[in-house]
């Protein structure tokens, strides 16, 4: 990603918001470049699946770069094509259709199911456990980036720094359960077959028409409360995440293990209202109190090994304001961060 002092002081379309995040760090570039083979893609098709894409075939001009989806989202192929992404349209329930895809030395491993698990227990399963299982055992030969979520640790107490990698999961919920699922099949698969690995516990990615900060900030634009019970937060600039996915590729170990990923900062969700408050001339409804526990992640195994996000928090708070002013685009899929039963 560009150095601070070269970005833009606000973000006016999606074309250079894609821009912007899909801008390599020389850092990124070096380590792509001493990795051996090329870059499958699985489950290209989410929020984040996109700039992770496109960011890898700026970054590693010399590689494919391959992307797997259904591809069931209007324009998607087509727009990472024009990007020189080559895509595969396959379902990866197919256990058949997984077996025919290329053999490819670095897989990054994003597909998953969360929204409406509780409603969809089996389909929950199916994706983020059965799944995941056929593709470790499939891609047995390969370096496996596999996304995860810091929802598989318990709450931690705010002022303690957050989980670390060591600590004992304790997932909540079917989505969580299902995570952390997922990533004792990658797990068994990497000790039974000596598969290179990552499980990379993510949260929270934002960009500025998704994430904690967007929906913090449409709250406080709209005038509506926002309960402050789940009353802290870590975040990270969608392409600083993907930056480390991809870096991942370069620090895989055998058996697999995890690396929390984040932003370093525990950060208040009323001290984000009131920032917000301030960009947007609103004053935040606020109702709650803050829990002395979050889902809080320490991220200092990912700093050790990338350095910190590139993305300054300050900056990220102006083009988000300027962009939920103005009533840009919105994914409209609110991360429902303030849920703290688990329940999806």
């Amino acid at each position: 990603m560009s150095p601070s002092n070269t970005l833009p002081s606000r973000i006016t379309t999606e074309e250079l918001l894609d821009d912007v995040m899909t801008s390599p760090s020389a850092a990124l570039v070096r380590d792509l470049s001493e990795i051996e083979g090329d870059i499958l893609i699985l489950g290209v098709g989410g929020k984040m699946g996109p700039t992770l894409a496109r960011l890898a075939r700026r970054a590693a001009p010399q590689k494919r770069i391959l992307a797997v989806a259904r591809f069931s989202s209007s324009g998607l192929r087509e727009s990472l094509e024009r990007a020189c992404v080559e895509t595969i349209a396959t379902d990866l329930l197919d256990r058949a259709a997984i077996e025919a895809l290329p053999r490819v030395r670095n897989i990054v491993f994003m597909a998953g199911f969360k929204f409406g698990a509780d409603e969809n227990p089996g389909l929950t399963w199916a994706m983020n456990v059965l799944m995941p299982a056929v593709v470790a055992d499939s891609f047995r030969d390969s370096h496996i980036v596999a996304f995860s979520t810091g929802c598989v640790y318990p709450f931690a107490p705010v002022d303690d720094g957050g989980s670390k990698e060591t600590e004992r999961p304790d997932p909540p919920g079917e989505y969580a359960m299902s995570c952390l699922g997922r990533e004792r099949m990658f797990e068994y698969n990497s000790l039974l077959h000596g598969t290179p690995g990552r499980l990379f516990r993510l949260n929270y990615s934002i960009d500025l028409r998704y994430g904690v900060l967007h929906d913090i900030a449409v709250k406080v634009r709209n005038r509506e409360p926002l309960d402050v019970t789940m009353g802290h937060v870590n975040v990270i600039w969608q392409g600083d995440a993907c930056a480390q996915a991809l870096r991942c590729l370069k620090h895989c170990t055998v058996p697999t293990t995890p690396i929390n990923v984040s932003g370093p900062e525990i950060l208040s969700v009323r001290a984000l209202a009131e920032e917000f408050g301030m960009r947007l001339d609103k004053r935040p409804i606020i109702v709650g109190e803050e829990a002395d526990r979050s889902w809080l992640t320490n991220t200092e195994l990912a700093t050790r090994l990338f350095g910190p996000p590139q993305m300054p928090l300050p900056l990220l708070l102006d083009w988000i304001a300027d962009w939920v002013a103005a009533d840009r685009r919105s994914l409209n899929k609110p991360t429902k961060f303030d849920v703290r039963s688990g329940a999806y």
